[in-house]
C-alpha cells in the first residue's frame, strides 16, 4: 500500500454567516430558474465552455478517489445521428411494448415520446459513463468502489456547471443505451450513465407546467 500524503486546506474561505445565507439564497434562486428543455436550438456552444463544465463535473467526490468517469462530448453532426436512430429505436420498443402502462402514463405530462430530434439538434451531446473498474497497465482489473454514487455526484455538478454557464440541458436515459459503447467506440469497463443533452433552447421551447415539492416535503431536521 503506498503511504498516505497529505496537503494544508489553503483555499478554504470562510465566511460571516449573512454572507453564507446571501451566498447560498442567491445560489438557489439562480438553480431554481433550471429547468430541463428537450428543444433545442441550434446555435453552437463553445467548446472551451464545454470543457469547463466537464472539469467542473471532474472536481466531484469519488469512491476511493478513482474518479470512475469518462465524459464524451459529441458535437460530430454524423455521430449525433447515429445516436439519434440508436436512440429511437430503443425508444420505440420502450413506448410500443417493454415499458408498462403505469410507466408510461407517469411520463405522460412531460410529453415525451419515440422521436427524439434534440440529439441531432443540440450542439453537444455529452455522454457520461461510468467506469465499473479500472484497467492495470498489464490489463489486470482493479476494483472501483461506490461507482454509480461518485459518478451521479459528478453528473449533479455538471448539470450545475451547464446553467451556470447560461446553457440549458436534458439529462437523457433511454431504456438501453449499450449502442453508446459500439458508436463512440468505448472499452467494456465503461457502462453508459447518462447522456446530457447541452446547448441553446430554441425559440420556441416550451415547459411542462409542473411544480418542484417544498423544502417540508424533501427534508426533516432533527
Amino acid at each position: 500500500m503506498a503511504p498516505s500524503t497529505y496537503a494544508a486546506l489553503p483555499d478554504y474561505r470562510a465566511y460571516p454567516e449573512e454572507e453564507m445565507q446571501a451566498r447560498s439564497a442567491t445560489y438557489y434562486a439562480d438553480m431554481k430558474r433550471r429547468r430541463t428543455v428537450r428543444a433545442f436550438s441550434e446555435r453552437s456552444a463553445p467548446r472551451a465552455v464545454i470543457e469547463n463544465c466537464i472539469r467542473t463535473a471532474a472536481t466531484a467526490p469519488s469512491g476511493a478517489n478513482q474518479q470512475p468517469w469518462t465524459f464524451v462530448a459529441v458535437s460530430d453532426p454524423g455521430i449525433k445521428s447515429q445516436i439519434r436512430k440508436a436512440a429511437e429505436e430503443v425508444e420505440q420498443k420502450f413506448y410500443t411494448g417493454a415499458a408498462t402502462e403505469k410507466w408510461v402514463n407517469a411520463l405522460a405530462p412531460l410529453g415525451t415520446h419515440a422521436s427524439k430530434p434534440f440529439l441531432e439538434t443540440a450542439p453537444y451531446l455529452i455522454v457520461v459513463f461510468a467506469q465499473r473498474y479500472g484497467v492495470a497497465p498489464d490489463g489486470g482489473k482493479i476494483k472501483h468502489y461506490y461507482v454509480q454514487e461518485s459518478v451521479g455526484i459528478a453528473t449533479g455538478l455538471l448539470v450545475s456547471a451547464v446553467h451556470n454557464a447560461g446553457l440549458v440541458s436534458l439529462t437523457y436515459t433511454p431504456a438501453n443505451m449499450s449502442f453508446l459503447n459500439r458508436i463512440l467506440k468505448r472499452p467494456e469497463n465503461e457502462k453508459p450513465f447518462l447522456i446530457l443533452v447541452t446547448g441553446y433552447p430554441a425559440a420556441e421551447a416550451t415547459l411542462p407546467d409542473i411544480k418542484r415539492k417544498k423544502l417540508r416535503e424533501v427534508a426533516t431536521f432533527i
